[in-house]
């Protein structure tokens, strides 16, 4: 007969008890502790849920609710479908127990790392566990998405709700449930236990009363010492932005600048993370010369500015600072994200105004038309709108940067949650160095009206793409964009689906390249050609669907980079001696990073 693996034993079953006694009567000192802090700094108590978004739960699951009930037969059916896969769980656990090899019913999908420890699979009890969650998630997932006539809007929120439930429930969520857990709990006698929870209230205690989840270790990193460390200097500065230009590696440099727009709900040091994966350092090398936006994070004197503002004190001021600094009134542009969903209304407005100083555009990860647009969508009908304005007036017109988290890290709740409430609470460990989750912590606040526009025009009604949107006394129309573009999207990016970045390539007039790179919203992007990492897809026609411009696309090893600069270099003049900082019209303000990238969210 097959013997479960050793390990799940108690050294010291005493040893354990009087260990486990300690254990709640420290916890209950540490809860205590925490408790007095709150009441003497008069904090509200920690928020469980948040009720709005409750309320815009609700309608979808009645509606889901109503449609199971109008078809007799589908829970007679979705019954049907799961009893035959626990029977067969059922006879393949009890063949395992008789010592007899018996093939998995169920499967975890290759990218779920849950379940790699290896006593998943060699301990018949927890593969019981494992294949039976799996099973049920599976079928539950299966049933709420398979149901017919129900409004897409609250299809969607049923699915992403019930996903967050079942990944909630998990059995690798539980010290009982979870090989690993259990073990760390029965040799250590508890202490990882203690450990967690004082880890839980030091991250209760930093996020003053709400819980903000510590991903790495956030003492190992400072940015301008070990991240963001490309050398430059600050030569503009307005209450929005400050603009950064590079100090030039090569003696000769293409004649048109590089002027970069970031998105605001992030920091501009993803394009800087580290001297390995920083497209500015790599863009520099290249004879680009090189300026990036750092927008300001914004307390309660910006809590006005709006999308106008962005475009105005944003875009503008920019371009005007490129040539005082440079001299050249033609630079290209690039725009990441929401920066370069401002960056298509820029080029749109700027058309409108027959202003013709950016000769060329790219786009990474940056949508136009949102009719299909990624997960986010799921937050956006106007009773969430409203119910986001209200919190916002709560907290003195701002988007408060841990509520924009929080939401980020529901889309990919297993590896943004759950995988760090096992790590760092019932484990007990501390959150490894990793700087692409330092900077993922490192969030900003925005402004209402700005952030409330952009929701409303972009992802509500799809204005943009439509041609209604107005800004800044202008009808954008984004027919009239006719320079070269190049748009960069990620095969699983789930903000920013290729699907919806293929649609810019309909709405603007000039010639457009297209390219899908591997992997998703971030490592699609910052993939630099030393790592030798993933792959891209290419075409040079642009169908109507994008999954038939996927069919005659060419695949290519390693970073799109270089593909990318060939394009560029294209684009950008003949070469001309290198320029420094401060050489032109505008004086050095400070080093680069900069002042407003240092500045924490709330």
């Amino acid at each position: 007969m097959e013997q479960e693996k050793p390990g799940f034993t108690i050294p010291d079953p005493a040893e354990f008890v009087r260990n486990m006694v300690k254990v709640a009567e420290r916890s209950q000192r540490l809860m205590q502790k925490f408790v007095n802090r709150q009441i003497n700094r008069q904090a509200e108590p920690p928020k469980l849920g948040d009720p709005s978004r409750a309320r815009a739960i609700a309608p979808a699951f009645l509606d889901l609710t109503k449609h199971m009930l109008a078809n007799s037969n589908y829970i007679l059916e979705a019954q049907s479908k799961i009893w035959p896969a626990y029977l067969q769980l059922l006879q393949g656990t009890i063949r395992r127990l008789l010592g007899e090899e018996a093939p998995p019913t169920v499967t975890p999908d290759r990218n779920d790392k849950r379940f790699r420890a290896p006593e998943w699979t060699e301990s018949i009890a927890f593969d019981f566990i494992k294949q039976s969650y799996l099973l049920t998630s599976n079928w539950l997932m299966q049933t709420v998405t398979g149901v017919d006539g129900m409004e897409q809007a609250n299809a969607r929120k049923v699915a992403f709700y019930t996903k967050q439930f079942v990944d909630a429930i998990s059995p690798s969520n539980f010290v009982l449930t979870n090989p690993e857990i259990l073990r760390a709990t029965l040799t250590s006698n508890g202490e990882n236990l203690l450990l967690g929870l004082e880890h839980l209230l030091e991250d209760l205690e930093r996020g003053e009363g709400k819980l903000s989840i510590r991903m790495t270790d956030m003492e190992a990193f400072e940015v301008g010492r070990n991240i963001a460390i490309t050398p430059g200097k600050v030569i503009f500065r307005n209450p929005l932005i400050e603009l950064i230009q590079y100090t030039p590696t090569t003696e000769t440099v293409y004649q048109r600048p590089l002027l970069i727009f970031p998105p605001w709900i992030n920091k501009f040091y993803i394009l800087d993370l580290t001297e390995e994966k920083s497209f500015i350092k790599w863009a520099v090398a290249q004879g680009y010369t090189v300026f990036v936006v750092s927008w300001a994070n914004p307390d309660a004197e910006l809590a006005n500015k709006t999308f106008e503002s962005y475009l105005l004190e944003g875009v503008y001021a920019a371009l005007d600072a490129v040539e005082l600094a440079t001299g050249e009134s033609e630079v290209n542009a690039i725009g990441y994200c929401i920066g370069g969903t401002l960056l298509t209304a820029a080029l749109a407005h700027m058309a409108a105004r027959k202003d013709t100083r950016i000769k060329c555009a790219t786009f990474f990860a940056a949508q136009a038309d949102f009719s299909e647009a990624g997960e986010l969508k799921v937050f956006i009908d106007e009773e969430q709108i409203n119910a986001l304005g209200e919190k916002m007036d709560q907290a003195g017109g701002l988007l408060e940067s841990s509520e924009m988290s929080n939401t980020f890290n529901m889309l990919r709740s297993n590896d943004l949650i759950w995988s760090f409430v096992v790590n760092n609470y019932l484990m007990g460990r501390q959150p490894a160095p990793f700087d692409l989750l330092y900077w993922n912590s490192d969030q900003t606040n925005m402004p209402k009206e700005m952030h409330l526009f952009y929701l409303r025009e972009c992802y509500l009604k799809n204005n943009l793409a439509k041609g209604e949107m107005v800004l800044a006394g202008e009808k954008l129309d984004l027919g009239k964009i006719t320079i070269p573009v190049f748009l960069q999207s990620s095969l699983d990016d789930h903000i920013a689906p290729y699907r919806s970045v293929y649609k810019s390539t309909k709405l603007l007039s000039g010639p457009v390249q297209f390219l899908i790179a591997g992997s998703g919203h971030i490592a699609g992007v910052i993939n630099p050609p030393s790592a030798n990492k993933y792959n891209y897809w290419k075409n040079e026609s642009l169908p109507d669907d994008v999954e038939e411009w996927r069919k005659g696309a060419t695949e290519y090893p390693g970073s799109w980079w270089p593909n990318w600069h060939i394009w560029h270099a294209a684009q950008s003049g003949a070469k001309v001696p290198a320029r420094i900082p401060g050489s032109g019209k505008l004086p050095v303000l400070e080093d680069a990073p900069g002042s407003y990238v240092r500045v924490k969210g709330r």
